[in-house]
């Protein structure tokens, strides 16, 4: 999906900035440490032990790697306050004010649609059908105490998943925020060139390194 870039409104300097909510996966982040240290080892002893083009083949592909795999596990962040949503997915950062803001929704993704139509994926906030089906449980088990006349057993499980729960808190802020005059103001997007550029600096470098034989 290809969106044209828009100029964002200018902030007014009188008014202070509320704080951002941040929102990231944390199963993501771990998972992306772990695979850039055994990227780093295993580079980084093909660079010291190996012989020939085998140093310049390793290097080239940690350049093309690394930055993919940060993009992907370690860059998407969601951050939420009163006037706007932004959105910081690997290859975009997409700022919807609260008015631009049509609907949240959540099925095997999370996404926002913005009143144009367009459709943005929520990176940082993954669906885990795991823990949703978890908290469907939780709720069958708590109407059934109900209905037979049983307190339902107390517990400190959230009764439902926790990116649905994240999901819900931000249809609630762009309900609340979208006819404010802070949070007026049109979609902007911008591509993370820094990141697509190493990526193809290192699939270039590797691919020549591989034809040369």
């Amino acid at each position: 999906m290809t969106t044209p870039d828009h100029q964002s409104p200018v902030p007014d300097a009188s008014r202070p900035e509320s704080k951002d909510r941040v929102y990231r996966s944390p199963a993501g982040i771990a998972g992306g440490v772990l695979l850039l240290a055994l990227a780093g080892w295993l580079g980084i002893d093909a660079v010291i032990s190996g012989h020939g083009r085998t140093p310049w083949v390793a290097l080239a592909a940690l350049l093309l790697l690394v930055p993919l795999v940060g993009a992907f596990t370690l860059r998407p962040a969601v951050y939420a306050n009163e006037d706007r949503l932004r959105i910081r997915n690997p290859f975009r950062v997409i700022v919807l004010p609260w008015s631009t803001v049509a609907t949240l929704r959540s099925s095997y993704s999370n996404e926002v649609v913005d009143t144009s139509g367009t459709k943005y994926q929520l990176w940082a906030i993954p669906v885990s059908l795991r823990a949703r089906k978890r908290a469907a449980g939780r709720q069958a088990r708590g109407v059934t105490a109900k209905s037979g006349g049983r307190t339902p057993p107390a517990t400190a499980e959230p009764s439902r998943a926790q990116s649905d729960q994240i999901m819900e808190d931000l249809r609630q802020l762009a309900e609340a925020r979208g006819a404010a005059e802070g949070a007026q103001g049109e979609v902007s997007v911008r591509w993370a060139y820094e990141v697509m550029g190493a990526a193809v600096a290192g699939a270039v470098l590797l691919a020549v390194l591989l034809a040369m034989g």
